[in-house]
This record gives C-alpha cells, sequence and structure tokens, in this order.
C-alpha cells in the first residue's frame, strides 16, 4: 500500500490534498480514485486512507489516526564515520528500512572521505531525501533524523545521551553485542560504527571515557558499510522487536 508522509495538523482533519513531492509521487504512482493508501505524520501516528479524487490535485480522505505498529519500542540512533557517498547511502537506505530511529555522520582519523562544512551538507540533504523514499517504501511511522557532526568529540557526546551506548570495534575480543543487550531493556540506544581503516586507539580511548561499552561484532572482519547494518539487526532482534507483526 502506498504511503504519504504529512503534517500532523493534515492528519487530524482526516482529508488532504497531496503537494509537491507527494503530489509527484503520486503521478508516478498513477494513483486513481478509490485506491487505498495510507498517511502518516512522520511523527509515530498514521492512518488508513482512499484517494477521492485525482487529476490537477489528488485528495485522500482517511479515518482517525492510530500508533504506527512498525515503529521500534527502543529508539536506536545509528552513528556512522564517514565513508564513500555510495557505501554511506547504501547503509542510510537499509538502515531506515530495519528501523534506526537516527542516522548521524561524524568525522574519524582513518576516513577516506573529508567533506567540508559544504560537502557535509550536501551529504545531509542527500541523506534525507534517500530516507524519505525508503521511509515511505518500508512503511515507517517516523522519517529517521539525519545530523552530520563536525568532529568525533561531537558525535561522541550526541551518542553518549543514549540509555546505551555501544561502540563497534574490531580489536575487541570479550564483550560481544549479543551479550551486552542480554536481559537489556533499554528505550535509547547508540551504536558507533567506524570508517573504512577502523577507529584509531585514541579514538577507542575517547569512547570508553565517554561510558561507551566495546563491542565485537564476531571474529570477521566487516566493510564499513556493512558492520553498522549488522549492528542494528542485530540489536533489534536482541531487543525482540521482530518477535511481532
Amino acid at each position: 500500500m502506498s504511503r504519504f508522509f504529512i503534517s500532523p495538523d493534515e492528519l487530524e482533519r482526516g482529508s488532504c490534498v497531496l503537494t509537491g513531492e507527494n503530489a509527484d509521487h503520486a503521478k508516478v504512482l498513477r494513483l486513481r480514485v478509490g485506491e487505498n493508501v495510507t498517511v502518516s505524520d512522520a511523527m509515530g501516528r498514521e492512518s488508513s486512507g482512499t484517494v477521492v479524487s485525482v487529476g490537477q490535485e489528488y485528495q485522500i480522505e482517511f479515518g482517525a489516526p492510530v500508533l504506527s505498529r512498525s515503529e521500534p519500542q527502543c529508539k536506536v540512533g545509528l552513528f556512522l564515520a564517514y565513508a564513500k557517498a555510495d557505501k554511506l547511502e547504501h547503509v542510510v537506505q537499509k538502515a531506515t528500512e530495519l528501523g534506526a530511529a537516527s542516522i548521524s555522520f561524524f568525522p574519524s582519523v582513518y576516513c577516506v572521505s573529508r567533506p567540508d562544512a559544504k560537502g557535509a551538507r550536501a551529504k545531509v540533504d542527500r541523506a534525507k531525501r534517500i530516507c524519505l523514499s525508503a521511509a515511505e517504501q518500508s512503511g515507517r511511522g517516523i522519517i529517521p533524523e539525519i545530523r552530520a557532526f563536525d568532529s568525533y568529540q561531537a558525535a561522541l557526546q550526541a551518542a553518549s545521551e543514549a540509555e546505551r551506548f555501544l561502540f563497534l570495534y574490531e580489536g575487541e575480543r570479550q564483550l560481544s553485542l549479543g551479550r551486552a543487550l542480554a536481559d537489556a531493556k533499554p528505550k535509547t540506544l547508540s551504536l558507533m560504527s567506524g570508517p573504512e581503516g577502523g577507529f584509531a586507539e585514541e579514538e577507542v580511548a575517547g569512547a570508553v571515557s565517554s561510558g561507551a561499552e566495546i563491542c565485537t561484532l564476531g571474529p570477521r572482519i566487516l566493510r564499513c558499510e556493512t558492520a553498522p547494518l549488522c549492528a542494528l539487526t542485530c540489536a533489534l532482534f536482541a531487543l525482540g522487536e521482530y518477535d511481532e507483526y
């Protein structure tokens, strides 16, 4: 079923007219009168509706909003060291589908990609568009927040604000992500993943000082675009987010 994100005010009114990118999307989908669609306020509420007019404008009528069932109980923030554009965009798309609540970028010692302020804004804008499309496609009740930090320390500070902060490091040999979350039910969780060259030792030390738990994803070395998606999936599974529909 096609999904459109609209304003909270529109969701309360019970009807809306699709404009801008929503209208363009409707044209691509070739929506017809009588088709069922879902509308969401991107804040976790949604409603099932019906297309009542097409042509110059697409009007949709729908019932009272309800809480989306697609959102995890635990809000997981993913923190990604800058990587090459195609890798970063791949993670943004898939992390949105999997259920991330937010996705943040930050610079790291061994980053191959080092965007300046203008480049960082461009990456965020591009990521937001990818995120919106992925949220619509996967039936999300929210659009994950996209952020870019100008320093590693700023990213650490933001990540440490979650109830649990897990730092993914290939040099860890004791604590696995699964054991770190065994019997845990945090409401907020941060997962931090490194760049192509991994984290520098001083960055690991900084994470420990910020209260992070250093975790391993197992004996295999994962690519920078694989590790965060593996961690996000494992975390949500460990927290029981895939147990019910």
